[in-house]
Parts: structure tokens; sequence; C-alpha cells
């Protein structure tokens, strides 16, 4: 009665087991997708309050700022003015030469000596501020203060250039207008490149010349020299439209030379919080290999013990039970302590090859035998769930240069797996065979329910399991095939997966072939020293 009642009792736990694992495996689906989800809404969230903090620093600095722009950007451009002044310095002075020489052609020697001294006292002025400026580091007064006295030297630089404009312009003499002119434009356009960086400047360096020009022509009794007064405010609004344009393509190149800056600091700061992540990613990591391997090997001494005791209370070493049922219990602590104990190993392996600890104890291999050796092992298994495993080998391979005991693990892992996932009536197909290349291949196709392809990452990763390979097969610690992948690796080989719905799924492992022993160059021997060979 006791044994008829106990088993409707392990059914139904086992069922509740099922279900508990399946709403288990519900919640952590569900998990995941919530993870993938807040990180995608964290990730907008972040640079949403980046760019939210990038308009109010922006704001921030253009209130601040007596321009409408960021002070640092003040700063760069009244040095930029600066350095273009002082780097146009000896072609301004040769210009205002030229300028005096060609006057001197119609007016007096004293006119023109006075005008030119003039000039360059103001042109002298403005080279010393620029000077002066350029050597501070960080200016010791305002920029508003330096403003005004580079506009303040240009308005006066520029209001001894138009001086010359009231005896030019009387002179009887067609050649020196016209040279007035083409001077005072050509000087207008050279000061609106120069200063372009700050447009006050431009103002204060241009418009004495032209109220200069356009008032004394105006008084003009020829009506064509009349016209002239009517250009000059013309040419002067083209300067000043072009000036604005400068200004906006420096003020732009700014903006971007300082998002770049930007943007590389963050790119600083994200590599050096990545090495960060990094460095402790992988000391978690050592510490858990070393976790694993530590833990697996306290944990196979008692369950050594567990294994034997049970082995003896399933075998009535001792006599027989006085309850058939401690006989089935006894059994089901064996198979389960057997269980643990496989996945204890497949940690200890697991964290090994992680770790880069396990060694391969190389030697030549018959791969085709050690295939097939794992397939008579595994042959009652597959017959039992009414599978059939198929092979083909091909004959006379060379020797594989590769470890025996990973090589085992590696075919026993995908039969493994195959006959796990193959429904009842299915095919297990076993190839072992060379490659063009000259390596070797170990292949196992099976007729399951196949893999989804956005799946394939989270069954090759550790603890990954499939959707519907949980509902319809046996349920593992998913460390199966990254146990493969990484005993491939090692052997320098490569790992193919490849599943379709309802088809089937076919891994195949390929050993290069500098591992095949024919294909090894022969080990010549050292000569022997002479004294040896002497005696």
């Amino acid at each position: 009665m006791t044994h008829d009642v106990q088993k409707p009792l392990a059914t139904s736990t086992g069922d509740a087991l099922l279900a508990a694992d399946d709403a288990a495996w519900t919640m952590n689906e569900i998990r995941r997708r919530l993870a993938e989800e807040t990180s995608d809404e964290t990730l907008r969230a972040r640079e949403k309050r980046r760019h939210v903090s990038q308009k109010v620093r922006e704001a921030r600095e253009k209130l601040t700022s007596t321009t409408g722009t960021r002070p640092a950007f003040d700063a760069e451009l009244t040095r930029l003015y600066a350095q273009n002044r002082y780097t146009a310095a000896y072609a301004i002075l040769a210009l205002e030469i030229a300028v005096a020489g060609t006057m001197s052609l119609w007016l007096s020697f004293f006119t023109t000596a006075v005008w030119l001294l003039a000039v360059l006292a103001f042109h002298g002025l403005i080279l010393l501020q620029a000077h002066r400026f350029l050597r501070q580091a960080s200016p010791e007064i305002s920029l508003k203060t330096w403003r005004q006295r580079f506009a303040a030297a240009e308005f006066a630089h520029a209001t001894t250039f138009a001086l010359i404009v009231p005896p030019l312009a009387f002179v009887q003499n067609d050649s020196a207008r016209i040279f007035l002119v083409f001077a005072m434009l050509l000087i207008v356009a050279i000061r609106t490149m120069l200063s372009a960086s700050l447009p006050p400047i431009v103002y204060a360096g241009s418009l004495p010349i032209t109220f200069a020009i356009a008032g004394f022509f105006l008084l003009m009794d020829d009506p064509a020299l009349r016209m002239v007064a009517i250009i000059a405010p013309l040419a002067q609004v083209f300067f000043v439209l072009l000036g604005q344009r400068l200004f906006r393509t420096s003020l732009m190149t700014l903006q971007y030379r300082a998002e770049k800056d930007a943007l590389i600091a963050e790119l600083e700061q994200a590599k050096s919080n990545s090495d960060e992540a990094r460095r402790r990613a992988e000391t978690a990591n050592v510490a858990k290999s070393r976790f694993l391997a530590t833990m697996s090997h306290e944990l196979r001494t008692p369950l050594n013990a567990i294994l034997g005791f049970s082995e003896v209370l399933k075998s009535e070493v001792f006599g027989p039970h006085a309850n058939p049922t401690y006989r089935e219990y006894a059994g089901d602590i064996h198979s389960s302590g057997e269980h643990l104990l496989t996945l204890i190993n497949e940690l200890l392996d697991l964290s090994r090859i992680e770790a880069g600890r396990y060694e391969l104890n190389e030697e030549a291999v018959n791969l085709t035998y050690v295939v097939d050796d794992c397939r008579n092992l595994l042959k009652l298994r597959a017959k039992n769930r009414g599978i059939t495993i198929l092979h083909a080998f091909e004959s006379n391979l060379p020797m594989l240069w590769a470890d025996e005991r990973a090589i085992r693990q590696i075919t026993l892992n995908l039969l493994s797996n195959a006959i796990k996932f193959t429904p009842q009536g299915g095919e297990i197909t076993l190839k072992v065979g060379a490659l063009e290349n000259g390596g070797q291949y170990l292949s196992v196709r099976d007729t399951g329910p196949g893999i989804p392809e956005d799946e394939i990452p989270v069954v090759l990763s550790s603890f990954g399991q499939g959707t519907l390979a949980i509902k319809t097969a046996e349920q593992g610690a998913g460390l199966g095939l990254p146990i493969v992948q990484g005993l491939t690796d090692l052997h320098g080989g490569t790992f193919e997966l490849k599943s379709k719905l309802r088809e089937g799924t076919e891994v195949t492992v390929s050993f290069p072939a500098y591992r095949v022993v024919t294909a090894l160059a022969p080990v010549t021997a050292e000569p022997e020293p002479l004294i040896r060979r002497k005696a």
C-alpha cells in the first residue's frame, strides 16, 4: 500500500516541479525582456538628460556673456582678431607706405609725411595692444575692456586714414580721385577680413573712411563724382555682410571644435569607465572560476560517499529492504548523485577553460575510433528512446594530434544533446571525415525540433537554454555546448552550429590541418657531441 501511495505522490511532485520550472522560465524571460526595454529606455533618458544639460549650459553661458555667445568663444574670437592683426603687421605697413608714396605724386611731401607718421603711430598702438593681449595667458582685465581698447584704436587708425580724403578729393586730377577710391575700398576690405571675428571693430575701422568718401564726393559738382558717394555706402554694406558671414563661420568653427573636444572628453571618460568595468569583470570572473573550482572539489568528497552508500542500499548488499520503496528511493538518490557529479565536473571543466588552466594531454588519436566508441556507449540510451544512430566514417584517416579525453567529451556532449532533443522515432547521423585543407571534422546531426535563429547565441552561452528546447526535452545545465566550444578553441579548431525549426540541428567541429599527424614535420635529431662520438 505504501508503494502504491508513494508513486502518485512522486508523480504529482514531478509535475509540480515541471510546472515550477516552466513558471521560473517564464519569469526569467519576462525579466530579460524588461531588462532589455529598461536598458533602451535608460540609454534614451541618459541621452536626453545630456542634451538638456548641454542646452541649459549654453543658455547660462549666453546670459552671462555680453555678446550673446559663450565666454570661452568671446575670448577665442578676441584672440583670433589679435593674432590676425599681429600676423598681418608687415603687410599693412607695406600698404601704408605704398599709399603714402603714391599720394606724394599729387600732395606735398610735408602733408604726406605727417599723414604717414600719424597712421604708423596708431598702427603701432594696435600692434602693441594685440601683443600685450596675446602675451597674457588669462587677461587681467575683462574682455569687454580689451574690445573697447581695440575698437578705439581701430577707430583712430581709420580716422587717420580718412584724413587723406579731403586733400585728394579736391585735387583736380582724375587719377588722384580714382586712386583715392581704390585705396580706400582696399583698406576697408582688408580691415573687414582681419576684424571679422569682432563685428563692432569692423564698424569702427570702416565707417570713418566710408563717411569721409561719401561726404566729400557728395559736395562735388560733377554728377559722376556724386555717384561715388552712393557707391561707397553700398560697398560698406557689402563688406559688413561679408564680415558677418565670416564671423558666423568662425563662430561655427569654434562650436564644432568645442563639441569635438567635449566628445573626445566623453569618449575618454567612457573608455576609462569601460576599462574599470572590464577590470572588475575580469576580477569577478577569476573569483568565480576559483570559487567553482574550490566548491567542485569540496562537493566531490561528500558526493562520492552519497553515491557509494546509495549504491550499497540499491544493491541490497547487507540484505533485502523491508519495504521495496526504499530500494527505489536509493536508486533515485544514486541517479541524482550521478547527475550532480556530472554537473560538478562540467562546472569544473568550464571554469578551467575560462580561466585558461585546462591542460591538454596531447597524443596521436584515431578520431574515428574515439567517435565510434562514444557511439557504442550511448547506443543503448538512444535505443531506449526509440532513436536510430546512423554513422558515416571515412576509412584510413590519419591520426590526429589531440587530447583524447577532450575529444571524447566533445563527442559525448554533442551526442547527449542530440539524443536529448530528438523525439521518438528520430535519427541521429554521425560523420567523421577529412577536410579539403587537410584537417578533419566531426559532425552530429539530429532530426529534433531545431533552434530559432535568434536563440542560437543564448544556447551557445553558459547556462543558456532555448525556449523550445526547455519545453520539449529534458532540462540540463546549459554547459555542454560552451564546453565543446572551449575545448575546440583549445585545439585551434572551429565550431559551427546550423539549425532550422522542425528540421533539426547540425553541429560540426573541425580540427586544423597542422594537427593531422601526417602533416607534421619530422623531428630532426640533434647531433651527438664530439666527445661522445670519440668515446
